[in-house]
């Protein structure tokens, strides 16, 4: 059976008044992606800080910096094994085994670039370490790049709510980011499972799901419940048009039309009854098309 490593994508946000944010993270999650790393270089005390605020076999990924992935693009230059070198040390540090690779949608993988990334690869010394690299990319990947990454033992990293590796490895790591703009998501109960079935059906001995929705840390906990207790729990604190109403009444900012209330509240998730929920929009996009100026508005026409 596959070991389950269940967190989000930092713990900056995650705020408890009075309480260290990553102590207080680490009593929930046994895993977090260091996202920090991707947009500065931190001293090495600092990563010795946070390996001391963590329980024993409480478990790091570590994300490369922007600077290799961006702006130099993977290019063996001695910058990017710089980078390497230092990133392998707070992975030492951290008693991590992932660097977590993003790049960026405007990269090609035409036969140049595969050639300079097989020298890079070929020069690294991992060690105890394996790469988990998520490509943006909107075009198919070549097979010379796939074959590069099987190659080397890269973890094909990919969002499961939208795609699927391109080949199978012995370890999954997703980073989750679900089907919305950019971060703004929250995932369904239906889309958790369907992640799910997607992971059991590979043959992995370790499974890393990093969550990055702007809801991040609540999706975290329901997905580790779900694994745990076999069912999700209720999501707000009410079911029906009383959930309905709670979500609008975060962060709404009314009058608003239909359109305007589906793309800034449809996103979230509501509970129907406290054994089915749904996304708000499901509810919302019954409304006629018109300006409403309070939540009450909105809650008496999806009524009548």
């Amino acid at each position: 059976m596959a070991e389950y490593l269940i967190g989000a994508g930092g713990w900056w946000y995650f705020n408890i008044p009075g309480k260290d944010a990553l102590e207080a993270y680490a009593k929930i999650f046994n895993f977090v992606e260091v996202n920090s790393t991707y947009y500065f270089i931190p001293p090495k005390e600092m990563v010795r800080s946070w390996k001391r605020r963590v329980p024993p076999g409480f478990d790091f990924s570590v994300r490369l910096n922007r600077i290799a992935t961006h702006k130099f693009g993977m290019e063996p230059t001695s910058e990017v094994f710089r980078i390497f070198d230092y990133t392998k040390e707070i992975c030492r540090i951290l008693g991590s085994e992932i660097i977590v690779i993003e790049t960026s949608k405007d990269m090609r993988y035409d036969h140049q670039k595969v050639c300079a990334i097989k020298d890079l690869l070929s020069s690294l010394t991992l060690e105890k370490t394996r790469i988990a690299w998520e490509i943006r990319s909107e075009k198919e990947l070549p097979k010379t790049f796939i074959n590069l990454m099987t190659e080397y033992n890269v973890i094909h990293c990919v969002d499961l709510s939208r795609e699927e590796p391109a080949y199978e490895s012995d370890q999954m790591y997703t980073r989750l980011f679900g089907k919305g703009k950019h971060n703004i998501y929250q995932f369904s109960d239906e889309e958790l499972r369907e992640i799910d079935n997607k992971i059991k059906g590979g043959a992995h001995k370790k499974v890393r799901v990093s969550f990055h929705g702007i809801k991040m840390y609540k999706d975290a906990s329901r997905y580790k419940f779900f694994k745990e207790e076999k069912t999700f729990p209720p999501f707000t604190k009410y079911t029906g048009l009383l959930s309905l109403r709670s979500v609008p009444e975060e962060d709404a900012k009314f009058p608003l039309t239909k359109q305007e209330l589906i793309e800034s509240q449809g996103w979230k998730i509501i509970d129907i009854t406290n054994e089915k929920r749904c996304h708000a929009t499901d509810l919302l996009k019954q409304l006629p098309e018109r300006m409403y100026l309070n939540v009450n508005e909105v809650i008496r026409e999806i009524r009548d």
